[in-house]
């Protein structure tokens, strides 16, 4: 994984949004290693954080599409989530719409968010805006942290 994270580090704001990428999709990855590494070694703050940011989004809009091709049945089984949790996450987002998809950063829970609205078949421009902001708010108060701790 050390060598993998290292060429992403050569490729600077390609890496980091091929990092954002797959860490905003269901594939454990950590951009925030990268996104650190790159912006310590000299790139712009602006450039990796639209990045990471845009990286990001399109990992998370991956999951969306998936639940959006998906059925309940295999939500549980392949994600391994509680029929009455999908229920309940079902009957949480109907009321709130695309724009829950801004919390789709969270850990744990953010792939679930983008998966049900997926399933949900909640409205994409609203979903990708509000998704963007998100991860956006997040990669920032990021690198803030990293600027200012360093």
């Amino acid at each position: 994984m050390e060598s993998f994270t290292q060429i992403l580090m050569d490729w600077g704001y390609t890496g980091i949004f091929l990092s954002a990428l797959l860490a905003g999709s269901v594939l454990p990855f950590s951009s925030e290693v990268v996104l650190a590494a790159l912006v310590l070694a000299g790139l712009h703050p602006a450039g990796a954080l639209l990045s990471a940011a845009l990286g990001n989004t399109v990992g998370g809009m991956t999951c969306y599409y998936l639940g959006r091709l998906g059925r309940t049945e295999w939500i549980e089984k392949y994600l391994r989530v509680e029929p009455a949790k999908v229920e309940r996450l079902q009957q949480f987002l109907r009321g709130k719409g695309a724009w829950m998809a801004f919390f789709a950063f969270l850990p744990v829970v953010g792939e679930a968010i983008a998966v049900a609205l997926g399933f949900l078949r909640s409205n994409v421009p609203l979903t990708v805006l509000a998704m963007g902001l998100g991860k956006l708010a997040r990669y920032a108060a990021i690198l803030w942290l990293i600027l200012h701790s360093w």
